[in-house]
């Protein structure tokens, strides 16, 4: 590969949260420190208990045999030291990094794609327990392991609390999923997180999850089986929120907050773009040179999506790329930077762009 002169961003990278993450609970709060239980139906099953209640199904993260076995069946390496993806040694973290040609990781939660707990105050002590403990363990990264923080998305006054909290200690973004609870992100309820957010200079980020336990379980008894399941519940709610807010007066009420839509793909983009296009002809409003610029959008790729296609689309300025380090499920793929980095079908600009400006420019990273 020819050499480069700016630096690598992976704009979609994971920690994995163990016992260490809740340490920084309050006394009074420690009835809130996430517990697995088995399930009696299904003894390769576990749910998080939180005060007692049953939460959402624990997400399974694979020995490191079943990383190698997944990674052969897929044809994608997922395999990460485990010191590394639950942020027990972030020296040997780092030094994976490097292997891997990234300069710089922005994190993002794995126990917080479902919701954990229905209690307002529990999730506000998990929430601020999760950001302390990122704060604490990236701190010796000389800024190469950035983050997005969580907020109790049903408390704006603590959730600002966070945010400003978290800013001052290394984050880069605001957490939120496509689905708060029975609100989609874009409802009006969320605008003062949007204010604040806006005003500390904090992107927002639409990771793919699903906090609407009403509607991830629709999908309990899907005929299509576990990996379909998983898409429904968590992508397509994802580019659902991306067009909502392309349609709705957000871009106008808080025109400098940018947002990324994480972990999707970017295969939707013509779609979502030909979709809303339709609708704002025949609601009689002036269409943009590009729907995703015009919102803030930023949309990470895969490195199989059909790019120039996409970017017929998307444009130049909005598409950036992850690894999903830490994760093996369809969208991770510790070499996708590298992949892009390969293709010939994309031009050296347009490469810089997805690997560095772009998402640069999201995180307030240039």
């Amino acid at each position: 590969m020819d050499a480069i002169n700016y630096p690598i961003i992976d704009a979609d990278a994971h920690v994995i949260e163990s016992d260490d993450t809740w340490d920084f609970l309050e006394p009074a709060e420690a009835k809130y420190r996430p517990t697995l239980i088995d399930d009696p139906d299904n003894p390769s099953v576990s749910y998080w208990q939180v005060n007692g209640q049953r939460g959402p199904m624990a997400l399974q993260v694979e020995s490191e045999d079943d990383l190698e076995s997944r990674a052969q069946l897929s044809k994608r390496r997922t395999g990460t030291p485990r010191e590394s993806r639950r942020m027990q040694d972030t020296t040997k973290r780092v030094a994976h990094m490097d292997d891997l040609g990234i300069d710089v990781q922005v994190l993002h939660a794995t126990m917080w794609l479902l919701n954990l707990t229905s209690e307002p105050d529990g999730e506000a002590a998990l929430a601020r327990s999760w950001n302390k403990w990122l704060a604490a363990t990236t701190q010796a990264s000389s800024d190469r392991l950035r983050w997005s923080c969580l907020v109790p998305s049903s408390m704006p006054d603590e959730a600002i609390n966070q945010m400003r909290w978290s800013k001052e200690h290394g984050a880069c973004a605001v957490f939120l999923r496509p689905m708060e609870g029975e609100k989609w992100v874009t409802d009006p309820a969320f605008y003062p997180i949007l204010a604040e957010a806006e005003a500390l200079n904090l992107a927002i980020a639409i990771h793919i999850a699903n906090a609407n336990p009403a509607n991830v379980s629709m999908y309990d008894n899907l005929a299509a089986g576990g990996q379909t399941k998983a898409w429904g519940i968590f992508r397509v709610p994802t580019v659902q929120s991306c067009m909502f807010l392309i349609m709705s007066e957000i871009p106008k009420l808080f025109p400098k907050l940018r947002w990324g839509f994480i972990e999707s793909a970017a295969q939707w983009m013509p779609w979502v773009h030909n979709e809303s296009v339709r609708r704002m002809e025949t609601l009689g409003l002036a269409v943009p040179d590009n729907v995703f610029e015009s919102a803030n959008a930023y949309i990470t790729c895969q490195s199989d999506d059909d790019l120039p296609w996409v970017l017929k689309y998307a444009g130049e300025n909005s598409l950036m790329i992850g690894t999903d380090y830490g994760h093996s499920d369809p969208s991770s793929d510790i070499d996708s930077i590298n992949f892009i980095r390969e293709r010939d079908d994309l031009a050296e600009d347009t490469k810089a762009r997805i690997l560095y400006h772009n998402p640069a420019r999201l995180y307030g990273l240039d």
